[in-house]
Parts: C-alpha cells; sequence; structure tokens
C-alpha cells in the first residue's frame, strides 16, 4: 500500500468532512486515521490514508480539489508511516497536560519549549482563549525511562511562574476521572 498525508483548510461549513472521505473513497483509498477542528470559523483536516496504486502527490492533491471545487486548500504529502506506528526501539508512555490560567503572550512557547528539550512528543494539542482565561491541553508521548515526577515538578514550576494551574496526569488516570477515550 501507499500511504499519504491529506491536509485541508477552508472556511468552516456542514459536509467538509463527508465531501474529504467521498473524494478519497473514491480513488480507492483507506483512511487509516484522521483528526479535525474548528478554530474561530476556520476548518482544519489531516488524515493518512493508504492507496493501493502509487500516485504523484500533485496528482493525488488535484484529483482530491478538483472533487471539492470551491475555496479549499489541500496539501498532501507522502507518509513515510503510514500505519502511524512508534518507531522501533522508542519506548514510551501517553500522559496529558492541562494548563490554565489569565491569558499572556508566550504560554504555548514556554511550555512546548520544555516539552521539546525533553524529547516529549507532543500527539495532540489544544488552546484557547475564553473570556480572560487561557486553557491548554494536550497528550504527550514520554519516554518510559525518564522521571516523570521530575518533569511535573518542572511543569509545574514552569506555570507557577506564569501564573497558571498545571496538571499532568498518566492517560489512565485522566481517562478515569474525566470518562474520555485516547487510543
Amino acid at each position: 500500500m501507499n500511504g499519504y498525508v491529506i491536509s485541508v483548510m477552508s472556511a468552516d461549513h456542514p459536509g467538509i468532512v463527508s465531501a474529504v472521505s467521498t473524494s478519497v473513497e473514491q480513488l480507492g483509498a483507506n483512511i487509516i486515521a484522521c483528526s479535525q477542528t474548528v478554530l474561530n470559523g476556520y476548518f482544519t483536516l489531516i488524515m493518512i490514508i493508504e492507496l493501493p496504486e502509487l500516485l504523484e502527490t500533485e496528482e493525488l492533491r488535484g484529483k482530491v480539489n478538483t472533487f471539492l471545487g470551491g475555496d479549499y486548500q489541500v496539501t498532501v504529502r507522502a507518509s513515510q508511516n503510514a500505519a502511524g506506528k512508534v518507531a522501533a526501539g522508542e519506548v514510551t508512555d501517553t500522559f496529558v497536560i492541562s494548563v490554565f490560567g489569565n491569558d499572556r503572550p508566550g504560554i504555548i512557547r514556554e511550555f512546548t519549549h520544555y516539552l521539546s528539550d525533553r524529547d516529549i512528543n507532543i500527539v495532540d494539542l489544544y488552546g484557547e482563549k475564553v473570556n480572560n482565561e487561557f486553557h491548554l491541553i494536550g497528550q504527550l508521548e514520554i519516554p518510559t525511562d525518564m522521571d516523570v515526577r521530575m518533569i511535573q515538578d518542572d511543569l509545574e514550576e514552569i506555570g507557577k511562574q506564569l501564573g497558571f494551574t498545571v496538571r499532568l496526569q498518566h492517560k489512565n488516570i485522566f481517562t478515569a476521572t474525566n470518562d474520555l477515550r485516547f487510543n
């Protein structure tokens, strides 16, 4: 199978996911994974697909764009890992970080810089200003050989310096206490 990553952005309206999934299905694709959100009226979708035949990325982009019509930004690239498998030898555990406090510039930069410096992968991240408060929640892959308690202490200290409350929870604890599901 030939893997591709397709990204679509446009002004939000009903039916976009249906149109994109129909367009790739008509090409004989199987959708392996997808994530979609709307931020301030802008729709974004990323999906990983597998096609039985090899296509140039521009050809695939053109076919999806032609089917969609309208005002969409479509990008396509070949997938290095269509099934989304973790690289060999990489052992991680999944944690959820939640951050909230009075809005100010630099919040996302501070926390993501800390995580990046420690090779902690951010799998999912969502932030939003509500009134004058900023809420940030993310799903992290932390290598199992790291001291999670130290990471938690560091993140709480960054939060304290910024005037934010920070929680780092193993995904099982987060799921049990919030009745949500992550794969």
